[in-house]
């Protein structure tokens, strides 16, 4: 960046903040923002005449408010695709840790709990055989499909449209219209849906109710998608057999609830930090800016209507 433009870049990684960033949208022609960037409708109603593109780090873009920045006519961009094997890993891992029990494991040794093998000790499930429910089946909830059929999972998911027929037939999915019927047939449910506002608390208590009692729930997508109460209460009440979480409703902040919860994995939101996605995320920044700084269309943008 430093050698295509005139750049003030955070390098220490500390939010910004909303006076930071407020600064930030008065002087810039461009701004990055990230996640924890949250641009709501007050911050972009303050933005300096010059601002017209957010060329945003990342691919989810819940975090600022379009139709203000429409209303602006700001262009926004994004970084699709990149992280898509990245988040499918971690979703796997989170699937094998919470089935698995591995990070009561891990816990109890780091404790000096662990006093030696026993027949029935931190006895988990076996993954090979469950079935899969996922929802969501874009770009991260297929590359989470191909890996749970290498493990003998068997593939269901809930998504707005049905997949083409070639695949589904890659992994066998089965498509479910009606998500309320899917999830009382899967043992292992995966969000992998972006937050809107019609996914808002999808998983609410009378949602987790409808799953079963030796199920599992996995989310490396958005917390808000999940009433976290809910999943407490039925964690708590043995409504579900354990969540593996990455993502929070209102991160960085983890309520106290969850965290005393055992039989629940918890991950600070690290299912795209691999060096080479975030690498790949800086290139298409760059290139989304280029292209604007050129007049033509760029290649990630998420806002239609203007060049």
């Amino acid at each position: 960046m430093r050698e295509l433009f005139d750049v003030h870049l955070n390098e220490d990684d500390h939010p910004l903040g909303r006076d930071g960033l407020a600064a930030a949208l008065r002087e810039a022609d461009v701004l990055v923002p990230t996640l924890g960037d949250q641009l709501d409708a007050g911050l972009l109603r303050g933005a300096g005449e010059r601002l017209r593109l957010l060329a945003n780090f990342g691919a989810g873009v819940d975090h600022l408010d379009l139709s203000a920045a429409k209303a602006r006519r700001i262009v926004v961009t994004n970084t699709p695709g990149v992280l898509t094997e990245d988040t499918a890993d971690m979703v796997l891992a989170l699937i094998l840790w919470t089935v698995r029990r591995a990070s009561e494991g891990e816990r109890s040794l780091r404790a000096g709990e662990w006093d030696g093998w026993k027949p029935h000790g931190l006895t988990g499930h076996r993954v090979g055989g469950k079935a899969l429910g996922i929802v969501g089946m874009g770009r991260i909830g297929q590359a989470v499909a191909r890996r749970a059929a290498a493990c003998r999972l068997s593939i269901h998911y809930h998504n707005r449209r049905r997949l083409p027929p070639e695949v589904e037939a890659e992994t066998g999915a089965t498509w479910w219209a009606d998500l309320d019927a899917m999830l009382g047939a899967v043992d292992i449910l995966s969000i992998n849906a972006p937050h809107t506002p019609a996914t808002h608390h999808l998983l609410d208590a009378r949602r987790l109710g409808l799953m079963r009692t030796s199920a599992y729930l996995v989310n490396a997508a958005r917390g808000e998608i999940v009433d976290e109460d809910a999943l407490a209460e039925a964690l708590e009440a043995g409504r579900l057999a354990g969540a593996g979480l990455d993502v929070f409703e209102h991160e960085p902040a983890v309520p106290a609830r969850l965290l005393g919860l055992p039989n629940l994995v918890l991950l600070p939101h690290m299912g795209s930090a691999t060096m080479e996605g975030r690498l790949a995320m800086g290139d298409k920044v760059i290139a989304n800016i280029r292209a604007w700084v050129d007049g033509i269309r760029p290649p990630d943008q998420v806002l239609e209507g203007w060049a």
